[in-house]
């Protein structure tokens, strides 16, 4: 045949003839079938078609002349007018009959194959100039879902070759520098995945906000994959990590459920999607099996491999997936090089952003974050195109409910971009990233908390979750050259609060992780008062007792979602700097501190000074609590035990006597956490006079201890460290402070045990640190920022710190931070 190919002979040198989606797909069925990787069965039309069809109806000339008309891509009246034209111009232009009878033909022998009288199938745009290595942009072309017959496959084919003049597909023509006569389209005719009595989404083969390697980022959500492509619903999200794929039983170091609303599903008889409203319950529960996830997972770096070893170089890789509902089955339907984090080059510098500190801020509305960075302007509510093209202002910030890739041309003014449905894998996510500014996605509400005018500003750079602030912040920006750094003679440890922030700080030329809290992971992921999912029955708030239903409704029980929580948490910091040693604190939460979490109230005491009451260690072997410390070392030993994560090692938090020692690491022993088994270690932190003065017996219990200089500094002073009458009595410095860290580091040494510090005073203090090392001390953990200031004190400075001063001004607006 002249005008087709069958996916079975085509491969990726055939991208001028084919494009680059078919291409993919083509090149996947012939060399990764005999690897479990299934493709659905298709074929395609070539492009030769397409110039054929231009050609026949004499069309050359009217595209010519239309596009030499687009003189300036700001004028998007002309571009909407001149692409509309063009794609009328295509789409009633009659095939040929040798063109018609080769697509009839095909599609019969396609039914045929598959075993059905007239297949239903997906009908893709596949454009000479998309998912290439340096030219990739989401939704350029259109594809059409559920066709089946002929007379609906034909009208669809000339859609899609109309689809070559949307008005975005020209405008990133123009913007890449494509001749709008030099790209060409096939398309690609592929049997459908039933995936509308099912599940369906997107997957990465690297974690696309920090470029991190060693995780497949899956998303997914109930019926076709346009609802979690397009930001209609904010899809499960689930993290694998990949050297443990093979050697674990659960490498799943991050599971999200979303809120999943809505479903698109396929109509008999009839082209295209419908959405129908998902039930609460189902919404509630994971759309993919825990067998699945892993599935996906093992699929993607499959791919990942084979396209790596034809570029000769790492090819991460954005891939779409569906499983069927009638054979149950997984199949990828499309696959294409990752763009954004491919082409940079990995590990050399790294830029980090934050809001300066001591500001008032007031956050207005909360979502998913994109982009790690910050951004600020004007809001500008958007509910259509057309309004979009009417009022939005370079610099300013786009609200809307969610874009499609017709917005891409309003995407490319805003400073940032703010939608109120959607997950880190949709539209908005994905052209945002490619164009390198932040967006919040999924924000519910956003459109009527947010006023038009209104200054704002976008923080993303904080994790997974991203905050939207009234007004304008100053904000901090460090551009690090991480390959200029110098060696330390010691030990630089990192203190990580964020499991989603660990995947970038992993690039940090650290040792490990110092200090990684459990009650940050309990506050963020858990955000429920532990004893309350041992003993809901203790709670009598009907409110309380349906939220704690709600946020458990997809775990076996309220327990298994702790443990699942806390170790994932734990987990995807751990799998950041594998093999790098990882020390956890157990929870050193204060008894208001634990009020605040859901159903805390009924489970914890009102105290004067809860600085120095009910925390710690004290906690554990406590009969009110001690069933949920049983929960904290079962998550321990989950992470190690089935994730496979050995790095991790442990901290017992404010141990005031040496039987409190013996009484918690007894508790230990019987959770199954004992030292040197499976090489894991327990440290001590090193906080209150008692531990110093007796370090030599408390050394009997543990294998090692970390200072904590703020608790230290307390203890020693009598200073209430939340008091701010007494803020300038708290001093690290204090020579009391400094004679107590001396007296640890020699007693600990003297006890043939190792000794570090985890405390603020050698982030804040450079004479602090440099006062430790030479006592002798063999480790520092340092918070993030800190880090770079403190290995530059040994060499040349290499990073440089700019604060940006801004005022509310309503006659300026700000411009994005780059």
């Amino acid at each position: 045949m002249q005008y087709i190919k069958n996916f079975k002979s085509i491969e990726l040198k055939d991208v001028p003839s084919v494009g680059g989606k078919n291409a993919s797909l083509g090149y996947m069925l012939q060399y990764l079938t005999d690897a479990g990787v299934r493709v659905p069965a298709g074929f395609a039309i070539t492009v030769d078609a397409y110039w054929d069809h231009l050609r026949v109806n004499n069309l050359f000339d009217e595209v010519t002349l239309l596009t030499k008309k687009l003189r300036r891509m700001s004028d998007f009246a002309a571009i909407k007018k001149v692409g509309k034209t063009l794609r009328d111009l295509v789409e009633t232009a009659p095939l040929s009959s040798a063109l018609s009878k080769e697509i009839t033909e095909s599609y019969q022998a396609l039914s045929r194959e598959v075993g059905c009288e007239e297949c239903v199938v997906a009908v893709r745009s596949s454009a000479t100039a998309e998912d290439l290595p340096d030219a990739s942009f989401a939704g350029q072309q259109e594809s059409f879902l559920n066709v089946s017959g002929t007379k609906q496959v034909l009208a669809a084919y000339k859609k899609c070759l109309a689809s070559l003049f949307t008005d975005r597909a020209i405008m990133y023509r123009a913007q890449k520098g494509f001749d709008h006569l030099a790209v060409g389209i096939s398309v690609g005719i592929q049997q459908m995945v039933r995936s509308d009595r099912a599940t369906s989404g997107v997957m990465f083969t690297l974690d696309t906000e920090s470029g991190f390697k060693d995780v497949v980022v899956i998303s997914s959500a109930y019926g076709m994959g346009e609802s979690v492509v397009k930001g209609e619903v904010v899809p499960d999200e689930f993290h694998v990590f990949k050297p443990m794929l093979a050697k674990s039983s659960d490498p799943i170091i991050k599971r999200e459920c979303g809120s999943k609303k809505i479903e698109r599903l396929c109509v008999p008889k009839k082209s295209g999607t419908v959405k129908r409203a998902v039930s609460l319950e189902r919404s509630q529960q994971f759309s993919l099996s825990d067998a699945q996830i892993i599935e996906l997972a093992k699929t993607a770096c499959i791919i990942e491999k084979e396209y790596t070893s034809n570029a000769g170089g790492w090819t991460p890789m954005d891939i779409e997936w569906a499983y069927d509902g009638d054979d149950g089955l997984l199949y990828i339907v499309q696959a294409r090089p990752e763009t954004v984090h491919a082409q940079k080059k990995q590990g050399h510098t790294m830029t980090t952003y934050r809001i300066a500190p001591n500001q008032k801020a007031e956050i207005v509305v909360k979502g998913q974050s994109v982009g790690q960075k910050i951004a600020f302007g004007r809001a500008r509510i958007i509910s259509s195109m057309h309004e979009g093209l009417s009022f939005l202002e370079e610099g300013e910030i786009l609200v809307t409910h969610m874009t499609d890739p017709d917005w891409v041309p309003l995407m490319k003014k805003a400073a940032g971009i703010i939608t109120e449905s959607g997950g880190r894998t949709c539209h908005a996510a994905i052209v945002s990233r490619e164009l390198g500014i932040p967006a919040i996605v999924g924000a519910a509400g956003a459109m009527k908390k947010i006023h038009n005018g209104q200054f704002v500003t976008i923080d993303c750079s904080t994790g997974s979750e991203g905050f939207v602030y009234e007004g304008v912040m100053a904000i901090e920006t460090q551009q690090t050259t991480l390959s200029a750094l110098p060696k330390m003679p010691i030990k630089v440890l990192l203190n990580v609060a964020s499991p989603e922030r660990a995947y970038t700080y992993s690039s940090l030329p650290v040792d490990g992780v110092g200090l990684a809290r459990l009650e940050f992971i309990i506050t963020n992921a858990v955000q429920v008062h532990p004893m309350a999912l041992v003993a809901p029955e203790k709670i009598q708030n009907k409110k309380i007792l349906k939220k704690l239903q709600e946020v458990t409704a997809a775990y076996a029980s309220p327990q298994d979602f702790f443990i699942k929580k806390v170790a994932e948490g734990v987990g995807m910091i751990a799998a950041a700097f594998f093999p790098r040693s990882v020390l956890v604190r157990f929870s050193d939460f204060k008894s208001n501190e634990y009020r605040g979490l859901l159903g805390g109230s009924y489970f914890e005491p009102i105290e004067e000074n809860p600085m120095m009451g009910w925390r710690g260690a004290s906690r554990y072997y406590h009969e009110l609590y001690a069933p949920a410390f049983e929960l904290e070392c079962q998550a321990i030993r989950y992470v190690r035990d089935v994730m496979g994560l050995h790095n991790v090692n442990v901290m017992v938090p404010f141990v005031r006597t040496v039987e409190e020692a013996r009484k918690v690491t007894e508790l230990l022993k019987k959770q199954g956490l004992i030292s040197q088994r499976s090489g894991l270690e327990i440290y001590m932190m090193c906080e209150i006079p008692s531990n110093v003065l007796l370090i030599d017996q408390f050394a009997q219990y543990f294998d090692g201890f970390s200072i904590g200089s703020n608790d230290l500094t307390q203890t020693t002073l009598s200073v209430d460290r939340d008091s701010g009458l007494l803020a300038s009595v708290f001093d690290e410095r204090n020579e009391a402070v400094m004679k107590m860290m001396s007296l640890a580091i020699h007693g600990s040494h003297f006890a043939g045990k190792p000794i570090g510090i985890c405390g603020q005073a050698p982030s804040d203090y450079p004479e602090v640190a440099q006062f430790l090392m030479d006592e002798g001390i063999n480790s520092i953990s340092l918070n993030p920022d800190s880090v770079i200031p403190f290995l530059s004190m040994f060499g040349k400075p290499v990073a440089q710190d700019s604060l940006i001063e801004l005022k509310k001004n309503d006659s300026i607006i700000p411009a994005q931070i780059a």
